[in-house]
């Protein structure tokens, strides 16, 4: 805030007025701590994702719109399965789905698999998803570097 000194009077008086505040706010201020803030969330955002760890394989194929009834099967590099984010025992996979299938019938399946986990295993995976007479099965896959071909 800045003062103002008035006016001197036209009588030729050397005289100061009495100072009167300006009543204007100064934004730039406030402007720089809520830019400071943007940029600490902008990258602070990024580091507080939690998750399983998982290294997926690259591939140039177009996202999926999403839809409200699908599970997202995750497979880690110690060959443990997770059905959204929740550890299963090994051999309940296809008794889970099933149950899952008795609910919602027209569910769909994303298997997110690292891409060191061996083929196979990957294929048994989904031979689980196919018994558990689930039709829609995708794989998660992250884009790939311009240039890459096959």
């Amino acid at each position: 805030m800045g003062l103002s000194p008035a006016s001197s009077s036209s009588g030729g008086s050397s005289s100061r007025g009495v100072p009167t505040s300006l009543a204007e706010i100064n934004v730039t201020p406030m402007v720089d701590v809520m830019l400071v803030l943007l940029i600490i969330f902008m990258i602070s955002a990024p580091l507080m994702q939690q998750g399983v760890q998982v290294d997926l394989p690259k591939a140039n194929a177009q996202t999926l719109n999403e839809v409200p009834e699908q599970l997202v099967l995750v497979v880690n590099k110690n060959r443990q399965i997770l059905i959204n984010g929740n550890a299963i025992e090994p051999g309940t996979l296809r008794t889970r789905l099933e149950a899952v299938v008795s609910v919602k019938p027209n569910i769909e399946v994303f298997i997110q698999a690292d891409q060191n986990i061996p083929y196979g295993f990957i294929a048994q995976a989904m031979a689980e998803v196919k018994k558990a007479k689930i039709s829609r099965i995708g794989l998660v896959t992250q884009p790939a570097e311009a240039g890459f071909k096959l």
